[in-house]
Parts: C-alpha cells; structure tokens; sequence
C-alpha cells in the first residue's frame, strides 16, 4: 500500500500546508480519504491525478475536511469522467444534497452515489475498512485499513482510539497543537503521547496543524515521546510512505 499525505494542515492555513486529505494506493485501488480545501491541487500533482480518483471516504464534515468535494466533482466531470462515490459518516448525503442545491448546475453531471458508513467493518473503493468514533466536536470516524495503516480524523487523544490503533504500521493522528495551548477537541503532544503508552505501532506521523504548531515540530515530537516509546514523525504534504 502506498499512502500520499496531499494535505497536513487545518481550518487555518499557514501558506505551506492544504488542509486535510490522504491518497491510498494499493494496485488498481485508490481511494481518497478527505477533501479539504487545497487538496485537488495536490491531487492533480499525484501519477493518479484527479481523474484517477473515483472515491472519497469521509471522516467528518467540517468544511477543512471536504471543501474540495464539489470541486473534485466538477474536474472529474471536466474531464470527461463519469462517476464519484462518496462515503462517509450519518449526515454524508445530506451534506452533498445541500452543497448541490447551492450549486445546482453540477447535479446531474456525474453518476453520484453517496453511502453512509459507521463504527463497524465495511469495504470501499476495494480497500477493507473498520470505522471508529472518536472525540471531537461533530461525529467523526477514524478508519482502520488492516494492519497497514490508521487514521485518526480530528480527535482528542484517548485510549480507545490508542488501542484501536494497536498493531498498525502507520498511525496518522491529529495534534493540531503544540503544548501549552488550551484546546478541546484536538490533542496536545503530551495527551497523545500519553494516550499512546504501550501502544504497538510501527510509526505515527502527527498531522492536522495549526499556524501554532509551526517552529515547534521537534518540541512536538519530544512531548509525544515522554510517553510513547515509539517512532514519531511529522507529516509532510506529497510525502508517499510505501507500506508493506
């Protein structure tokens, strides 16, 4: 499996960073995990490209999460592609119902089918995932692709979201912020690493970052790993991690 971080920020945008969304490449099968403003740009930078991409998986709706939804939608049909499902948490169709109504002259011009998916196994675009709940200001899903790779979604630091991760080789997690920044929803170094003691990962890249986290990487990686013995990087946009 091949994982693409096409965007590593958040709700506000430091220049360096689109916000989030994450490529998944495993032979034939793609699927992109997130949609948020910035990331068809850095799709369109991929071999995939936009018009190779013909799935989104959602983990919540905030709008860094899936500003690039309709966007994506109208380079697919621009393009001369003819389909786009999209998956995602209670509320996914909904969303794209509303967001289609704004811009109604996009209805219409692909086969779009939108699926709901919860806290349990199901498959997507091919790929094998378990969904879990986390802790964050709207419903939100972590997804789990085997024991390949985990992704948190926005999410505070906690243990069964820790244990959830056990196991995989890669564990993308959200720590928007350095410590000493008082925040919910959203955890600090410290809180992940101490969520993560004992955890069996193989490496965590922390993503989601504010402009706060930015000159504090290496602070940041020290404070996870007071208390997880473990492999701990910053994730990059365009960084491909091959994953055996």
């Amino acid at each position: 499996m091949h994982v693409t971080f096409l965007g590593t920020g958040s709700a506000m945008p430091t220049g360096e960073r689109a916000q989030t969304g994450i490529l998944l490449e495993d032979g034939d099968r793609r699927l992109l995990v997130d949609c948020g403003s910035g990331v068809l740009n850095r799709l369109a930078r991929t071999d995939a490209g936009y018009e190779g991409v013909s799935t989104v998986l959602l983990t919540h709706h905030h709008l860094d999460h899936v500003a690039d939804l309709l966007p994506l939608l109208k380079a697919r049909w621009l393009a001369g592609e003819k389909h786009l499902a999209v998956a995602g948490p209670t509320g996914t169709k909904a969303l794209v119902d509303d967001l289609l109504d704004v811009h109604d002259y996009l209805q219409g011009k692909v086969d779009l089918r939108i699926r709901e998916v919860g806290a349990r196994e199901f498959t997507v675009a091919g790929f094998d995932v378990e969904g879990y709940e986390t802790r964050h200001s709207m419903p939100c899903l972590a997804y789990r692709f085997g024991d390949a790779f985990v992704f948190s979604g926005d999410s505070e630091a906690f243990a069964g979201l820790a244990n959830f991760a056990d196991g995989a080789a890669v564990l993308a997690h959200d720590c928007s912020f350095p410590d000493g920044v008082d925040v919910s929803n959203h955890p600090t170094p410290s809180q992940l690493g101490e969520a993560l003691a004992g955890a069996e990962t193989g490496r965590v890249y922390l993503t989601h970052f504010y402009p706060h986290a930015e000159g504090n990487h290496e602070e940041m990686i020290e404070a996870v790993k007071r208390g997880y013995d473990g492999d701990v990087r910053i994730a990059s946009d365009l960084t491909t991690l091959r994953i055996e």
